[in-house]
């Protein structure tokens, strides 16, 4: 064997920037469907802003606090950050103009981007303006007067147009001219020309009328831009007041944190350029050249005038066979477990789980974990109506959820007045467990039933995210619940039954690190002793290096170890002496992966865990997480069958190499696509 290796690791947010890489490249894949296609250039965009606000403001700040802007831009660190971005832009570029703009064309939908809008647009053009675009403008001169300010909105869309007003030729003005993305649609569809149905933006809808805007005046010219703020504002434990206070103060200061970002127009004069950059306090790594458009997130609002299917083909989620029925769910669940896996199984199972414990009279309480809502949530419905039916409802609310803050402080307020018992943030910790407990009677005895999951308790991303939820009864892991919201209530463990503690359960800040850590360990001695190990772990995000330490330390002892990591991986495959045995795959897909898995050969007698924990920092240490066994010989198989589909997926998975390249998988004599190969699965499963 090779002499053992440093450890080494990629860096997080080059690892990051390759997941949204990966996006990237669907939006080039001709395989794919046209507009989704075009929902991918969306979500690219839609990250890359998230990127800007969150992880660029991180980056700056890990320089020494009296570090000069040119001495971050020098760094090799963020000099290839800055490299990677810019690669990334052309080629979004590239594949909107040179790929998706003629696909449209060909299907006679053309798209007006950067071309002048025809004259004989001009009269419907500009009744819509008068009568919806007007009313929305708000024009600001830019004066040098030191004592006005002006705040620009986080990713919010304006104009600077330079003009010069007809009584003072030669003189030339600045004036701020806000985009109304938020208050009107993005694309506004016109009737066919050509035998081609035409879309426009409201950007050049706007262009094409600012002479009524500013009468009188000549324009030479008008520029887009926009601006990212830094959103990594949080609370601290220092502060006084309510935990609500101090979520909406956080929400008010990340609104109005300082510039991560200034994108603008490349074709805007160095002289505007300077002047913007001086009125708003800009430095130079904050000036980023772009587009004529900006919020391209916009595109997954793009029109579809032309009446043909562009899209995936419907998948509709299939009932899970044994859950169908009038039978009641908790008489189901007290003779087995179950396993569902959205979005290729109906989510109405979860919500009628929560709807029968609203109602059910033998119910008598119910606690759960909230850390992100839908915006209009049937669960948090069914929880109010519990309440209202006499039933003592706990429930969790994660306030400091980021950019779900506003939504959860809205549902807190309404659970709190319909008479929700409301447990709130605990300070330097995030609650991102997916738990729920039902207490029932059954006779003279009071029976519980237990649901962890994978991901939130939201309707709506259950629509497009994977995950998997595990419906129980077993006492042991719902005992282990009960002493969790216990926790929950009241930030310590009971003191009056020093015997409970988590044997069941895996729980962040309690046990969760030294089991996962002694599971490998008993995978190593395994291998060592001469007997079968093997490892697969699915993930979201794997940075943490005591994490990755350790599997480095079961390769170097030979265990093979799959990984299946949707976005950011530190872990390096495939270094001599140091991870020769592991691999790391990434798929991306129609759904977003999002589901955590964690199997353990066990010299055959195998353990499986499901839950809502990443190997991240901040899950692992920062954060309650949870993650649950599967005891049920048959679950287990089901679970193994599904993880077993994506390692086998050679259409949309990609391998991670030690460069950190995203290799297509070597073709196999079947080809398979992990998703559509699931969703098949589970579908035939349904009928009978």
């Amino acid at each position: 064997m090779a002499l053992f290796a440093t450890p080494v690791y990629f860096d997080r947010d080059l690892s990051w920037l390759s997941f949204n890489e990966r996006i990237l490249q669907e939006a080039a894949n001709p395989a794919v469907p046209l507009y989704e296609r075009i929902r991918f250039l969306a979500i690219f965009s839609s990250n890359l802003d998230e990127f800007s606000r969150v992880r660029v403001p991180a980056l700056l700040a890990i320089h020494a606090p009296g570090e000069s802007y040119e001495e971050i831009a020098d760094s090799t660190r963020w000099q290839a950050v800055q490299d990677t971005l810019q690669r990334q832009l052309t080629m979004f570029g590239q594949v909107l103009t040179g790929q998706l703009l003629p696909l449209l064309d060909q299907h006679k939908i053309h798209v007006y981007y950067r071309e002048e809008l025809p004259d004989s647009y001009h009269s419907v053009l500009s009744e819509y303006f008068y009568s919806r675009v007007l009313a929305f403008l708000q024009p600001v001169w830019l004066t040098n007067d030191p004592g006005k300010t002006l705040f620009l909105e986080d990713s919010a869309s304006y104009f600077v147009v330079a003009l010069e007003k007809n009584h003072q030729p030669g003189v030339t003005q600045y004036v701020l001219l806000n985009i109304p993305r938020g208050q009107l649609p993005r694309f506004l569809v016109l009737s066919p020309t050509d035998d081609r149905q035409a879309i426009v933006f409201l950007d050049d809808i706007i262009r094409q009328q600012l002479s009524i805007v500013f009468p009188d005046c000549f324009i030479q010219g008008s520029y887009s831009f926009k601006i990212n703020r830094d959103a990594d504002s949080s609370i601290h434990d220092e502060e006084v007041g309510e935990i609500d206070q101090k979520v909406a103060n956080m929400i008010d200061m990340r609104e109005r944190g300082l510039p991560s970002r200034f994108l603008f127009d490349a074709t805007m004069p160095v002289e505007l350029r300077n002047f913007l950059a001086n009125y708003f306090a800009l430095s130079d790594q904050e000036m980023i050249e772009g587009g004529r458009y900006h919020n391209l997130r916009d595109l997954d609002q793009l029109p579809n005038p032309s009446g043909l299917s562009l899209t995936f083909p419907p998948q509709p989620p299939s009932p899970h066979r044994a859950l169908q029925g009038d039978k009641s769910i908790f008489d189901r669940l007290a003779q087995k477990d179950y396993l569902l896996h959205f979005p290729y199984q109906s989510y109405n199972h979860i919500l009628r789980f929560f709807n029968e414990a609203a109602i059910d009279p033998y119910v008598s309480e119910i606690y759960v974990s909230l850390y992100r809502v839908a915006s209009d949530s049937f669960i948090v419905n069914a929880l109010m109506s519990a309440a209202r039916n006499g039933k003592k409802v706990t429930v969790f609310v994660e306030l400091k959820a980021r950019f779900d803050e506003a939504n959860n402080l809205k549902w807190a307020k309404r659970m709190k007045a319909a008479g929700i018992h409301l447990i709130y943030s605990i300070p330097s910790l995030k609650v991102h467990a997916k738990t729920a407990l039902i207490k029932r009677k059954s006779g003279l005895t009071i029976q519980h039933y237990g649901l962890v999951a994978t991901g939130n308790f939201n309707e709506s991303t259950a629509r497009f995210y994977t995950d998997h939820v595990l419906l129980t009864s077993h006492s042991g892991i719902t005992q282990e619940l009960d002493l969790l919201f216990a926790y929950l209530r009241n930030r310590e463990l009971p003191t009056n039954y020093p015997f409970l503690s988590f044997q069941h359960l895996l729980v962040s800040q309690f046990n969760l690190m030294d089991r996962f850590l002694a599971l490998i360990d008993r995978e190593i001695a395994h291998k060592q002793a001469g007997h079968p190990a093997r490892i697969v772990i699915k993930l979201n995000n794997l940075q943490e290096k005591t994490m990755i330490d350790k599997l480095y330390e079961a390769s170097r002892a030979g265990v093979p170890i799959d990984l299946i990591v949707r976005s950011i991986c530190c872990l390096v495959p495939g270094v001599p002496g140091l991870s020769e045995t592991i691999t790391v795959r990434r798929i991306v897909d129609r759904y977003l992966e999002h589901g955590r898995v964690f199997i353990f050969h066990n010299n055959g007698q195998r353990e499986i865990y499901l839950g809502s924990a990443d190997w991240m920092n901040r899950n692992l240490h920062h954060r309650i997480e949870v993650c649950c066994p599967i005891y049920d010989p048959v679950l287990q198989d089901e679970m193994q069958a599904i993880i077993d589909l994506q390692l086998a997926d050679n259409q949309q998975a990609r391998l991670i190499d030690s460069n950190l390249e995203m290799i297509p998988v070597p073709d196999q004599s079947k080809q398979l696509r992990s998703q559509q190969a699931i969703y098949t699965w589970l579908a035939e499963r349904s009928v009978g």
